[in-house]
């Protein structure tokens, strides 16, 4: 066994840990790991730097992105400073429900105060502030525009030998790791490299429901004021396929994107793309596209769906290997949950590898005790989001997501009007309080006096 395999004694750290892509959520795994290896090594497809924000193999990266306040929660300790960090750029912090313009299906929500701080800012900035702190950090070393070719065993039922190749490199390199981290986004090869090891590859829970989104950032006028800082309109099934929302961000902008779902496909010109806003029921969208000044371009991106690999369910998961963020599940993103999850699994990471320094008790098992434990971070969202993405399809809707979909359509027609309804469902979508909020018998009651009523009516 090699020495850097070795187990740790209590409190001391492992020798390396290698991260398969050095995007968000390898970066915000990178941070955790420092604390416990001595060498973390970042294997980035893209000739990123310490300043680079978005990068040619994160398509998604120029779309609006939503930090759900659970999320925030756990950057802010993991890089503490960051928000204010953010907001000394003009990324505004404000509560969600006083400066946001948010029409539901059944109108628009209160403008109360709910006690849930979030901010708003791009992508690009967001991940260019956290790489630059993360490639500061001592252990960390960032192995740029070099590809990961493949990842084998050092010994039986592991996966911990690394092989990587620099762009203009003549030869691969390869290091054997204690923990390797898939981190590679929705493009992972983790399929092919349990093939090629001989070991089972993982079952794929796929769940269709093709948006695509079409977002541009406009550099709003000198001196613009809104009582808003967020304008959404969903989409929800199965008649309003058509939304969007746009972002008050750093600098003096606004990130907007226009999404719809199958044929309704936002333009990519300047008219054609206000001309998608002004479809829309809430009219903040177009109104701040036809007074803002575009920056760069308009780009488009379609996201197929939502795919969770279910490795906690391989009885044959080797060692010494763990998948986060998109490697590991895809949500769909109109619902903002992807950076909040990555974060919470790289929160989770850490917890594990802690637990196992103070009792000296190794590597062995992390990566099917971490696997078992992301999944029940996942389910959450994962059901909520896909509750309303199987009412896109008009046939072969299950059970429990038509009993979904039919509560929600209460509970907004209720949260119009009844700020403590919409108090509670803001705390579950930004995921401080479970589900079983929005199913006390405060919540029950009013949802049954409203569906009775409306059938006996």
């Amino acid at each position: 066994m090699a020495d850097n395999q070795q187990d740790a004694p209590p409190g001391t750290r492992w020798e390396r840990a290698v991260v398969v892509g050095g995007g968000y959520a390898g970066l915000v795994t990178a941070r955790v790991l420092a604390d416990h290896f001595a060498e973390v090594l970042v294997l980035e497809h893209d000739p990123v730097g310490p300043d680079t924000g978005v990068h040619p193999h994160v398509p998604q990266g120029y779309h609006a992105h939503a930090l759900l306040a659970r999320g925030g929660e756990a950057l802010e300790v993991l890089f503490p400073g960051l928000r204010a960090e953010l907001a000394g750029l003009g990324a505004p912090v404000f509560d969600y429900g006083e400066r946001i313009s948010f029409l539901l299906p059944t109108g628009y929500a209160p403008a109360d105060p709910v006690g849930v701080p979030v901010q708003t800012f791009t992508r690009d900035e967001l991940e260019r502030r956290l790489r630059h702190r993360v490639s500061r950090l001592p252990a960390v070393r960032v192995l740029a525009a070099t590809r990961c070719e493949t990842v084998t065993a050092s010994a039986p039922g592991r996966l911990d030998r690394v092989r990587y190749r620099a762009h203009e490199a003549d030869e691969s390199g390869e290091v054997t790791a204690d923990l390797v981290v898939d981190a590679s986004g929705r493009a992972t090869d983790v399929d092919r490299w349990l093939a090629d090891a001989r070991l089972p590859v993982s079952a794929k829970t796929v769940i269709k429901a093709k948006i695509t989104y079409t977002s541009a950032c406009y550099e709003r006028p000198d001196g613009d004021q809104q009582e808003f800082d967020v304008a959404y309109q969903m989409a929800f099934a199965p008649d309003v396929p058509r939304g969007g929302v746009v972002l008050a961000v750093e600098h003096h902008r606004w990130m907007c994107s226009l999404f719809g779902v199958d044929r309704h496909v936002p333009p990519t010109d300047d008219e054609g793309y206000l001309d998608f806003a002004h479809t829309l029921g809430n009219p903040r969208l177009a109104e701040q596209i036809k007074r803002g000044t575009r920056q760069g371009e308009i780009h488009r991106y379609t996201n197929p769906g939502n795919e969770w690999r279910l490795h906690h369910k391989n009885a044959r998961w080797p060692e010494r290997l763990v998948a986060v963020g998109d490697s590991l599940c895809v949500f769909n993103p109109v619902y903002g949950q992807g950076l909040t999850v990555a974060a919470l699994e790289a929160e989770l990471l850490g917890r594990l590898l802690r637990r196992r320094r103070a009792g000296a008790a190794g590597l062995d098992g992390l990566s099917r005790d971490y696997q078992r434990a992301a999944a029940r971070v996942i389910q959450v969202p994962w059901t909520l989001a896909t509750s309303s993405d199987l009412m896109w399809t008009p046939t072969g809707q299950p059970l429990p997501a038509r009993f979904a979909h039919w509560y929600n359509q209460h509970v907004f027609a209720l949260a119009v009007h009844d700020p403590d309804i919409w108090a509670r469902f803001v705390r579950v979508l930004n995921m401080t309080a479970p589900p079983s909020l929005l199913f006390r018998p405060a919540v029950l009651g009013k949802v049954a006096r409203r569906a009775l009523g409306r059938r006996s009516g």
